[in-house]
């Protein structure tokens, strides 16, 4: 039952871990997927909303330059003199810084076939504009307002792009230089909650901008790790990635502007999912409290299931112990009613389990078979002893008190025990197979299984025991008289069982094959004491006394003699009655019963808790003497069988 308990504690415990797992890597998988998935999909989105700020800025260059050239077209087909135009490319160029955005650093062109400069720079004598690339972008444009690719100034250390466009005669061109330092500063808050870094670059590699302004003007790539990430950013246009960096773990997000241009924000992993995976930790941890919470709270009552199983099963053990010694006392108390026929009860149903045993039944059914056995002679307690003892033949009216027995003992037991089979054990035990039987005349299979056990275990005692009228027959005889019987007296199937028991029994051992006589050793200094008990038990055949007046006699005695019971005086001169009845007790194992003058309760007390069998108060009754001595005896052979 305990181990039954531990296997199932185990199990439960385990199953609940497995479900625990199981329901946390599904939810954490699920938790960290959609989180993963959202915080990319945040991360597309700062890019898309960076790059729309960068087009938006561009788009008002743009803008600016747009209504630029639109004058100037209005001026050349208005007749207006170069002079004019560059007088008010000069004033739209102080406008643009002061009044629209600083980085609008000057407004230049190729106009009717002359270089003119909005903020007064002069061109050494070999510059050609036309061979320019604002003016040459300008013209494969065609008309419309183009972006020049940037370039990094070596003096200012600024990154500067130019928008060109042409006019409408086709050969003039006006352009507009911007530094990138707005964009500059879009790189520095281009991050994920203060993670990572962001740069731009155009469609050469050349960054525009950068976190880290020592990148910026660089041409990317410059190893093999940013090859890879410039292949993905142009392949992806608008997406993210996931690439090792510096042997780290990191997403790379872009997007790209007005097909030229790409803003990039690279972040690492272990700081962008960090909320992440502490959060999937938390819950994992609170999973594991949970967890030992539930393994402490099964433990605690399991143990506490655990206890009360055990004490319920001690409690039934205790009580199974208790009916089994009243039902062995109960037999005891019938089979004492035949001085005769001692233990024959016991010995039934010893040889009643041992053919269930054989023929496979369950131990529930051997256990009722058992107690079947034990009592099914009970019904004898209504006989009187004069019949049960009487050594010649029964009349009429006595073998009827015999012949009842077995009706009786049917109601003293149907009341008693709750299997009906045991009080059928005991009514139905003298009914035979062929139907001539009594009380009922049963036939067959008609007669229940038990009592055709019972009957077959019965009649073999009956034979192999000691009898008033005569010893136990041989073991030849009673084989004989078994054999004989099959489908007769007995059932043919269980008559076959007792035959190959008896069989196996080369040596006889079941039978009480002639009256053992039990040798009482009593130790006392007073020598009349040990005469009267010779004389008290002098008309029982089977005891036979021996005397020791001193504890070397009775040690003497114990070592050459098979002693069955002691009779111990408590007070001998020289000689302490506990330690003496403690030093039989650690070497022999035999029944010892105390004899005192002393009636003190205390005495009587301080002699019941050593344990001992039973005690006898002096000067000894014969009928007390007998009594004691015949139930210790009967009752510790039953003990050791």
């Amino acid at each position: 039952m305990k181990n039954k308990t531990k296997r199932q504690f185990l199990f439960t415990i385990l199953s609940i871990f497995l479900m625990l797992v199981f329901m946390v890597s599904y939810i954490m998988y699920a938790f960290y997927n959609n989180s993963v998935a959202n915080i990319n999909e945040l991360g597309v989105s700062n890019m898309k909303r960076e790059a729309a700020v960068l087009e938006s800025y561009l788009n008002k260059s743009m803008d600016v330059l747009w209504v630029t050239a639109d004058t100037v077209n209005h001026m050349m087909n208005h007749g207006a003199s170069t002079d004019e135009i560059l007088q008010y490319l000069t004033a739209e160029a102080q406008r643009e810084t002061e009044q629209i955005d600083e980085n609008f650093t000057g407004v230049y062109g190729f106009v009717k076939g002359e270089y003119l400069d909005g903020i007064g720079w002069v061109p050494p004598e070999d510059y050609e504009p036309t061979k320019r690339e604002w003016y040459i972008v300008a013209k494969e444009a065609g008309g419309k307002a183009t972006i020049v690719p940037p370039y990094l100034d070596a003096q200012t250390n600024t990154v500067m792009f130019s928008v060109s466009q042409l006019l409408d005669d086709g050969e003039s061109v006006v352009s507009l230089d911007v530094a990138l330092n707005e964009v500059q500063s879009l790189t520095k808050d281009m991050t994920m909650n203060d993670m990572g870094y962001g740069f731009v670059m155009d469609n050469t590699g050349l960054v525009i901008a950068h976190f880290d302004e020592g990148e910026k003007g660089k041409v990317y790539p410059t190893n093999e790790e940013q090859e890879y990430m410039v292949k993905k950013i142009y392949e992806n246009k608008q997406d993210h990635f996931e690439m090792k960096i510096n042997g780290e773990h990191c997403t790379v997000f872009s997007n790209q502007v007005m097909d030229d241009w790409y803003v990039v924000m690279v972040v690492s992993n272990t700081k962008l999912f960090h909320d992440v995976r502490m959060q999937m930790w938390i819950g994992i941890s609170v999973v594991a409290i949970v967890f030992f919470i539930i393994v402490v709270f099964c433990s605690v009552s399991a143990k506490s299931i655990l206890e009360h199983q055990q004490k319920e099963q001690e409690s039934k053990e205790q009580l199974n112990r208790m009916n089994t010694n009243i039902i062995r006392a109960l037999a005891y108390t019938i089979d004492a009613k035949d001085r005769y026929t001692s233990g024959h009860s016991q010995r039934v149903a010893d040889y009643a389990l041992a053919i269930a045993k054989r023929m496979g039944k369950s131990e529930k059914e051997q256990k009722i078979i058992y107690y079947a056995g034990l009592l099914h002679d009970v019904g004898k307690i209504k006989v009187s002893e004069e019949v049960i003892n009487k050594p010649g033949k029964l009349t009429e009216e006595e073998f009827d008190q015999i012949r009842v027995h077995p009706v009786s003992g049917f109601h003293i037991l149907k009341d008693i025990h709750e299997d009906v089979r045991v009080a059928q054990g005991a009514k139905y035990h003298h009914e035979r197979y062929d139907g001539k039987g009594y009380p009922n005349g049963l036939e067959g299979e008609n007669i229940p299984e038990i009592a055709r056990i019972i009957g077959v275990a019965d009649a073999y005692d009956a034979m192999a025991s000691n009898r008033s009228y005569r010893d136990a027959l041989p073991q030849e005889k009673v084989r004989l008289e078994i054999e004989d019987g099959r489908g007769k007296q007995f059932d043919p199937q269980i008559a076959d069982i007792m035959l190959q028991m008896i069989d196996e029994d080369k040596n006889y051992s079941m039978c009480q094959s002639e009256k053992t006589r039990k040798n009482i050793l009593v130790v006392d200094d007073d020598a009349s004491t040990i005469k009267l008990v010779e004389h008290i038990l002098t008309d029982l055949d089977d005891f036979r006394v021996f005397g020791a007046e001193t504890k070397e006699q009775a040690l003497n005695t114990l070592e050459g003699r098979e002693i069955h019971l002691i009779l111990l005086d408590f007070m001998m001169s020289n000689v302490d009655g506990i330690e003496f009845y403690q030093m039989i007790r650690e070497k022999y194992c035999l029944p010892v019963v105390f004899m005192t003058a002393d009636r003190n309760i205390k005495t009587i007390r301080k002699i019941s808790e050593l344990g001992i069998d039973d005690y006898l108060t002096k000067p000894l009754h014969a009928f007390v003497v007998k009594e004691t001595v015949h139930s210790i005896i009967e009752n510790w052979d039953s003990r050791i069988e």
